[in-house]
């Protein structure tokens, strides 16, 4: 197996990251290609995944997500895409001669993990594949061995994603799903808050989603001194540092969006989106989830809950060895203001340290990439001889299962349900409602 073409997808909910390597271990880089089927309004165009370079008018863009609420539920747009990754224009796959390793989303559902497997298997023929979280890769990548250290054995991934944000503890490389934290807040809400915002105050951008999401990334950042920068906006309005002018896309002349220029002159066809405080009041949402509603906890209190769940002895290790990765920790400022927080959360005895990508969309596939390299790789797969003697139940085995808390090495449990962990569950006091039934019960006896 060491000698087959080795295919790698990061299958995002936006993006899907791609990269092979081939059969003298070299890899082909990465590659990010749109996860979605577009119909474009202005030239009544349909672009499949890669095929969005094509495109000449991005306004009214309508996608067709293979993803919804973090999970892969649209089998025939994700078919599609996945077609055009694997032909000769992007990857050029032959599926029966290749090995696959992709990821999928945290939690995911043993239903659709069976179609992964009928897809991989039965649609596509893959010889072999793998099957992960993202955050399961990291790990093998360079993430945490800047400092030439080495992967610790404890170390805590915050991933933030186009669905949700996820605070994932492993240890020795096993991911602890017992003390996985998800909170509801990723960069499609971002965005959608950001349309909702801008359409209210300036411009009806309800659906110019691809439009406001270059804004998004273009101009917001993560203000370490919120309530100063607000009052900065709200005494100074459209004459304060702050502000920044954001040109929307001109596609008469072949201009797409982008940050006003100094010294630019408008023209009489230029149309001008002001930024304010929506540059750093969007990214807030990360942190104070509860400013739109939701009653959930911010990024730096679900970490420090994620490393509160393991014994005294290892909570110093997760705090040191804490990697971000996802789009959203683009944002400038996102880790000095985490760094802030998490200080005050965190004892006083114990070191934080946050290691961050040069390229955080990419870190889960170049780690995988790693992975693919590792001796230990074939060890990993499921074969589709085994899948056809089988069924799903051979990538039970190998994979493991969130559910019952099972490693992802030949369906072994994990170290934190060893009995000492069970046992204080076993020992909890007993409910209020328990405690008066039993009460009244011993004075009817009197």
């Amino acid at each position: 197996m060491s000698s087959l073409t080795t295919v790698v997808l990061d299958n995002g909910g936006s993006t899907i990251k791609a990269g092979a390597v081939g059969d003298d271990g070299h890899d082909l880089g990465v590659r990010l290609i749109p996860n979605a089927v577009i119909r474009s309004k202005g030239d009544r165009t349909t672009y499949v995944g890669h095929e969005i370079d094509q495109c000449r008018d991005f306004s009214s863009l309508h996608s067709r997500l293979p993803f919804e609420k973090g999970y892969l539920v649209d089998w025939d747009a994700q078919k599609a895409v996945w077609d055009g990754l694997f032909s000769t224009e992007v990857l050029s796959v032959n599926a029966p001669e290749s090995s696959l390793v992709i990821t999928e989303p945290y939690f995911n559902l043993p239903n659709i993990q069976d179609v992964y497997d009928q897809f991989v298997f039965e649609e596509y023929e893959f010889h072999s594949y793998h099957r992960c979280p993202p955050a399961a890769m990291i790990p093998y990548g360079s993430l945490f061995t800047a400092d030439s250290v080495g992967t610790p054995e404890c170390a805590l991934i915050v991933d933030s994603g186009f669905s949700f944000t996820h605070v994932v503890p492993m240890i020795n490389h096993q991911i602890q799903w017992h003390a996985v934290k998800r909170i509801g807040v990723g960069g499609k809400l971002l965005t959608n808050q950001l349309k909702e915002v801008v359409s209210y105050r300036q411009w009806n951008m309800m659906d110019e989603t691809y439009i406001m999401n270059h804004a998004k990334e273009s101009c917001c950042y993560v203000s370490t001194q919120f309530i100063a920068d607000l009052e900065t906006c709200r005494s100074k309005p459209k004459q304060n540092p702050i502000v920044m002018e954001y040109l929307l896309p001109n596609f008469s002349l072949n201009r797409g969006g982008e940050i006003r220029p100094p010294g630019y002159e408008l023209t009489p066809t230029d149309q001008v989106l002001l930024m304010e405080n929506e540059r750093f009041a969007i990214p807030e949402l990360l942190f104070r989830p509860d400013d739109i509603g939701l009653e959930q906890t911010g990024l730096p209190g679900t970490i420090a809950a994620s490393i509160a769940v393991f014994p005294e002895d290892l909570q110093g290790m997760f705090w040191a060895n804490i990697g971000v990765i996802g789009g959203n920790t683009k944002f400038p400022g996102f880790h000095e203001r985490l760094m802030t927080e998490l200080r005050s959360l965190a004892p006083v005895d114990f070191d934080i340290q946050i290691f961050k990508s040069d390229d955080p969309v990419t870190e889960s596939c170049r780690s995988a990439l790693s992975f693919v390299r590792h001796p230990d790789f074939p060890n990993h797969l499921v074969t589709r001889t085994d899948y056809l003697e089988c069924g799903s139940n051979a990538t039970r085995r190998k994979f493991g299962q969130w559910q019952t808390g099972e490693s992802s090495q030949n369906g072994e449990k994990s170290k934190a349900t060893r009995q000492d962990d069970i046992e204080p569950r076993l020992t909890r006091k007993p409910s209020r409602a328990r405690m008066r039934t039993n009460t009244s019960s011993s004075s009817r006896r009197r």
